[in-house]
């Protein structure tokens, strides 16, 4: 029988905010680089916006929901759309297995923020 492994909690930095977050062991390094991602863009938005906290928060969840949107857009794309890797050759990319591990992680990540609120 296929045991899953058991989700562990992972401390992450936004923002220079330290976070706790459920993640499964096999989604441990897709999760770190979406924390890059938004950390970098969280910090793109505040040099122009000079914004910070919840409104950075949301102004970065906006920017970065735009982007995927445009680039996964249902006019323009198949649900599975060839995409190019790294070395430029076309492979194969899953928009609905995509935009399913992005709410998965944005789900993790609001129950985090959640519990982060009772400590202020």
């Amino acid at each position: 029988m296929n045991n899953p492994a058991k989700p562990a909690m992972l401390d992450i930095t936004l923002q220079g905010h330290e976070y706790s977050v459920t993640c499964a062991p096999e989604e441990r390094q897709a999760l770190l680089a979406a924390v890059a991602h938004v950390d970098a863009k969280m910090a793109e938005i505040a040099a122009l916006t000079k914004s910070s906290g919840e409104r950075l928060a949301v102004m970065a969840a906006l920017n970065l929901a735009h982007e995927l949107l445009a680039k996964s857009s249902p006019a323009t794309a198949p649900e599975t759309a060839p995409a190019a890797d790294s070395s430029g050759s076309a492979t194969n990319f899953d928009s609905a297995e995509f935009a399913r591990r992005i709410s998965s992680i944005v789900a993790r990540l609001d129950t985090a923020m959640a519990e982060q609120v009772n400590l202020f």
